[in-house]
């Protein structure tokens, strides 16, 4: 089951299925099929938190469900009962509560950046107004020069999560979806903390939908990629990660609560433009695309901001 996010023309988020490259309003599906979702009976701004995170936070209720009206979409579509929406997406977790971050997560990457592999995992954060869509326009923000991607899985929480056990951890994700840690290093290295560097606006796309955790069996198995114009710049494998997502989950919940919505940033593989010199940074006109097996791929366009 893949829950995805549409934005209206007057800014306006509503929850759809993407189903067979479709994307069904997902208020349309449950009415068709002759079914009912208590969350679905909102007003019809879908903006956050009244909107997408109820689906998480009642994730354990509203799954099944969920699972039936992706059985049916299929069938609906043929059937002419439902069209396809048009509209943008949006990220699937418009406003997460909490969005974690880890660093130097690959062997490889951390040595590129001359650093070494870390004992235990290494956390930061993103503020949650720098996410975006998985086709929106990524802001180089003013006076930057050393703009770089950085391809990641990400992991959306389902259940609350309070001193969870590696061997329960999958058990409170609700999904997975692909993530670009966008960073600006000049900010990000020289001021002695990561978040500001990382947290300028529109420097997290998220997307293209929130793949059902039970579509990945093995979150240790994906590939993950990231292409600047079409020009491939990283190219791994999940199972590369020093800390897997079980591992991070479990490490996460032993400091702070994990909440339905929450979305953990699992780190980038080797290749980012900070390991070369001289460094590819990203430059306005580019598209920056990441993709990892089974989730889809985000590609958003790079732009100067306005003076």
């Amino acid at each position: 089951m893949r829950l995805a996010t549409l934005r209206g023309p007057d800014g306006s988020l509503r929850p759809a299925l993407a189903t067979g490259g479709l994307h069904v309003d997902l208020a349309q599906v449950v009415a068709a099929a002759g079914l009912r979702l208590a969350q679905l009976d909102a007003p019809p701004e879908w903006s956050d938190p009244a909107g997408v995170l109820r689906l998480l936070r009642d994730w354990d209720e509203v799954t099944p469900l969920l699972e039936r009206c992706a059985e049916a979409a299929p069938d609906l579509l043929a059937r002419g009962m439902l069209e396809p929406a048009v509209a943008v997406l949006g990220s699937p977790v418009p406003r997460p509560g909490k969005v974690v971050c880890v660093g130097l997560n690959y062997a490889d990457h951390a040595r590129e950046t001359g650093q070494p592999v870390p004992a235990s995992p290494v956390l930061f954060a993103k503020f949650a107004t720098c996410v975006i869509g998985p086709a929106d326009d990524v802001v180089r923000p003013l006076g930057v020069t050393d703009l770089d991607y950085e391809a990641e899985l990400a992991v959306v929480v389902g259940r609350r999560a309070r001193h969870v056990d590696a061997a329960a951890a999958l058990s409170v994700v609700a999904g997975y979806c692909c993530a670009n840690d966008v960073s600006a290093r000049g900010p990000q290295l020289n001021g002695g903390q990561w978040v500001r560097g990382k947290s300028f606006d529109t420097f997290c796309p998220l997307g293209p939908a929130l793949v059902s955790a039970c579509e990945v069996p093995d979150p240790q198995a994906l590939g993950i990629r990231c292409r600047v114009d079409g020009a491939t710049r990283q190219d791994s494998t999940t199972a590369q990660m020093v800390f897997g997502v079980a591992e991070l989950v479990a490490f996460c919940s032993r400091a702070f609560t994990l909440e339905p919505g929450d979305v953990i940033l699992t780190g980038t593989p080797p290749g980012v433009a900070l390991g070369h010199d001289p460094a590819p940074w990203l430059q306005p006109g580019q598209t920056c695309e990441v993709e990892i097996d089974g989730l889809g791929s985000l590609r958003n366009r790079i732009i100067d901001e306005a003076r």
